[in-house]
């Protein structure tokens, strides 16, 4: 009977000194990986609450602010999370990666010029990573600097020539510019290094488009939704090319799914205007278009289909 309460007393004593070298350092450690863990199962929800674990514990913890903030996004809250990366940079002022996903997140927000500035913050880091040239394309796009914008993804394409997003991107800009020989000569670089990118695609249909050649359009776009079926956008043109294809009910179709993905897709209200201008039904039109021609005036076929619909 004695040997046995020695040995539990031995237990207990064997115990409590393992977790007295249980460090709060080790603590957060484990709170940040388990939070790490849930972010990658996308269980966002149950991440920020260890992150929120390992912060309670060290107050400066700037890792754990850091992955708070992508959990946040996991969860399209960008308010918070780029409050986050603003915190795991406070503790942390040479934090690459929390500039590169602050700046992300202030142009998903439309806040331009913050982005800007974590951009040149990411030039002044490392001059030598492509993510610092890309994020400052983004934002010079997105601020209708386009030739600053095409000089940044031409940047950050040489600092990764294997990378075919970025000769997306600057094909993109090109389409702006209207030069779609030199766009469609990059889109075909892009897919040589990555044919299965539904966004060069897409892009490609768009300057067949532009160029009139609706059926090549509607190819191009159909090999862009066989790789993505969730892309909102990838219907709505869809839908626009079949209208000048003169298929209107089967384009109506495709831009009112396209509008169930997404409800904010302006484009597709202005598709459905160019519908009923085709149609010839001018008050459902002129409701589609007029409030688009006022705000949005600069917007591709608004203003003509607007006239039209007028005239009708």
């Amino acid at each position: 009977m004695m040997r046995i309460n020695q040995i539990w007393i031995l237990s207990i004593i064997v115990v409590f000194t393992f977790f007295a070298c249980d460090t709060e350092e080790d603590k957060k450690g484990r709170f940040l990986l388990k939070g790490n863990e849930k972010l990658k199962e996308n269980d966002a929800k149950n991440a920020l609450s260890f992150y929120a674990e390992a912060i309670e514990l060290d107050s400066t913890y700037s890792d754990a602010y850091y992955n708070k903030g992508l959990a946040h996004i996991q969860l399209n809250q960008l308010q918070e999370a780029i409050a986050d990366f603003s915190l795991a940079i406070q503790f942390n002022s040479e934090y690459y990666d929390a500039y590169f996903q602050r700046g992300l997140s202030y142009v998903d927000n439309g806040e331009f010029y913050n982005g800007r500035s974590d951009a040149d913050k990411l030039v002044s880091l490392d001059a030598e990573n492509w993510q610092s040239f890309f994020l400052k394309g983004l934002v010079e796009e997105k601020l209708k600097n386009f030739q600053d914008a095409l000089i940044s993804f031409k940047k950050a394409t040489e600092l990764a020539p294997e990378n075919s997003d970025l000769l997306v991107n600057q094909a993109t800009i090109l389409f702006y510019q209207k030069d779609y020989a030199t766009a469609k000569n990059i889109l075909d670089q892009a897919e040589l290094l990555n044919p299965s990118e539904p966004n060069l695609h897409n892009l490609r249909s768009m300057i067949y488009f532009d160029e009139k050649e609706y059926e090549n359009a509607l190819i191009a776009v159909e090999k862009a939704i066989v790789l993505n079926n969730r892309q909102a956008y990838f219907y709505n043109n869809k839908g626009l090319y079949l209208l000048y294809l003169d298929q209107l009910e089967e384009g109506l179709e495709l831009i009112n799914q396209s509008i169930k993905m997404d409800s904010k897709n302006l484009f597709a209200l202005r598709n459905k205007g160019i519908y009923y201008t085709m149609k010839g039904d001018k008050i459902t039109a002129i409701q589609y278009l007029g409030e688009l021609n006022r705000d949005y005036p600069e917007m591709d076929l608004v203003k003509e289909y607007f006239d039209k619909a007028q005239n009708l």
